[in-house]
């Protein structure tokens, strides 16, 4: 089955009237749209791996900060840390779409360094705070303003790439999350052990200053370096533009150009919320960003699972849990790519295996066998992270670009609603076996599966159907 088949049947084109389509010219080379490819590559992930990679350190390195002594010197309780990781994703979830509507008009290479340079400032504020008030107001509005990034990126790249480029490319963007994780903790390591008391300030204060000097810093570096979009970008020639846009064409994604007719954000709110894919999508990235709440807890189940390690050996104890997920996740994205109509069951499969170590740590209570399957699920919920959104951008590819980044912000927003709830599901109550938040994940990653084996059904069906016909 060819993968413009499965296009043809389940994509929605947008209408002469809603967009001008540049026609498909195949007046290019193999050779020079290799050679494209590789100038997008070296201009567009390196700078949005690094920005990725500081985005979700500044929003995860809260747990490293509570281990380190932040919920001593803030007198928090379990429930005020839940709550503290539940803010954040109130502003995040409100503004994604609004914030993808803006990009949609405007210049990412300037709209992400600019926002970035905002929740850097605020990461660093957050080395000040006194009480939990000043935690939870700064939470907001970290979140708040971090809200436009992650939908941005998931527009930019899926302007960028044919759906058989895509998952790779999802997967590179999706490791630097995963490797967050492992640097963060090295990090918050390396500070508390020389930089406790530094001036009088504790460590974990440290921590928010050294990251957040860091986000802002790089933020500078990518005003010149990030492009824009394919036929809007000043770093590429008019003939790269023209192949650009034509070899996106060619596979049904399509791309703004300068005489395109732009959606109103009515437009676009109607178009994505009307199409019952990026419901089912949301639904399926719920799932697996609910799971992922895990990421929050690394630090606290390790402690739970070895309680008498020092609090810099607990940090040192999640570096392998990210490492795992960072081989199978780059793993999984570049097999996607060879097998683009397999998406969905090689999903389903990552989950239903996440499953069974989700119900056997039920069970299991040596604290050995369960640090092993909690670094064996990683590797399923970060390889499927990456996985959906390549799955979802491909089924959007041709929606007008707008629309498109609607429906990728919806499910970026809607998915991470999950967090939510998942910031509640290992209370220090349930210290040390946790079973309540481990059932609540099983029954997900149990529901995850359902979903992502019967799009893969439901697709195979409908293009067989069209086939036929």
């Amino acid at each position: 089955m060819d993968s413009n088949d499965l296009d043809s049947v389940c994509q929605k084109d947008v209408s002469s009237k809603q967009i001008e389509h540049a026609s498909i010219d195949e007046s290019f080379t193999p050779e020079e749209e290799k050679a494209l490819v590789r100038k997008i590559d070296l201009m567009l992930l390196p700078v949005i791996w690094i920005m990725y990679l500081l985005s979700y350190m500044d929003r995860t390195n809260i747990a490293n900060a509570k281990v380190s002594g932040m919920d001593e010197d803030l007198n928090l309780t379990s429930n005020q840390y839940s709550v503290a990781l539940v803010v954040y994703f109130v502003g995040y979830v409100v503004f994604e779409v609004p914030s993808n509507l803006i990009l949609g008009r405007t210049r990412p290479s300037i709209f992400l360094p600019s926002i970035m340079v905002l929740w850097g400032v605020l990461t660093c504020l957050m080395s000040v705070i006194q009480s939990y008030t000043h935690l939870i107001v700064l939470r907001i509005l970290v979140g708040s303003v971090e809200a436009g990034f992650a939908p941005g990126v998931l527009l930019v790249l899926s302007s960028w790439y044919k759906r058989t480029e895509q998952s790779k490319r999802f997967g590179v963007y999706i490791s630097a999350a995963v490797l967050s994780g492992a640097f963060g903790s090295l990090i918050a390591a390396g500070i508390m052990d020389g930089l406790e008391g530094a001036h009088g300030l504790r460590g974990w204060r440290w921590l928010f200053i050294v990251e957040g000097a860091a986000t802002i810093g790089f933020a500078l570096i990518s005003l010149f370096i990030l492009p824009d979009f394919p036929a809007t970008s000043r770093s590429l020639s008019e003939r790269e533009k023209h192949i650009a846009v034509n070899r996106l064409a060619s596979e049904n994604v399509t791309a703004v150009t300068e005489d395109s007719a732009p959606l109103s954000n009515w437009g676009a709110m109607k178009v994505a919320c009307g199409d019952w894919r990026t419901w089912v999508f949301v639904v399926g990235y719920m799932v697996i960003v609910g799971s992922s709440t895990l990421t929050y807890f690394y630090p606290t189940l390790v402690q739970g699972l070895f309680g008498n390690a020092s609090t810099e050996k607990i940090n040192l104890l999640t570096v392998p849990i990210y490492g795992a997920a960072f081989v199978a996740t780059g793993f999984t994205s570049y097999f996607s790519d060879k097998v683009p109509n397999w998406r969905g069951v090689i999903i389903a499969c990552w989950l239903a295996f996440s499953l069974a170590c989700s119900i056997i740590t039920c069970a299991v209570y040596n604290h050995t066998a369960r640090y092993v399957l909690m670094v064996l699920m990683a590797c399923g919920l970060w390889a499927t992270n990456g996985g959906t959104l390549a799955y979802a951008s491909s089924a959007f590819a041709g929606m007008h670009p707008q629309a498109r980044g609607v429906s990728l912000a919806l499910v970026n927003a809607m998915g991470n609603l999950a967090q939510i709830y998942g910031s509640y599901l290992f209370p220090e109550s349930d210290s040390p076996k946790y079973i309540m938040g481990f059932s609540v994940i099983s029954a997900m990653l149990a529901l995850g599966v359902v979903v992502f084996a019967g799009l893969h059904v439901w697709f195979r069906h409908r293009t067989r159907s069209f086939l036929e016909e």
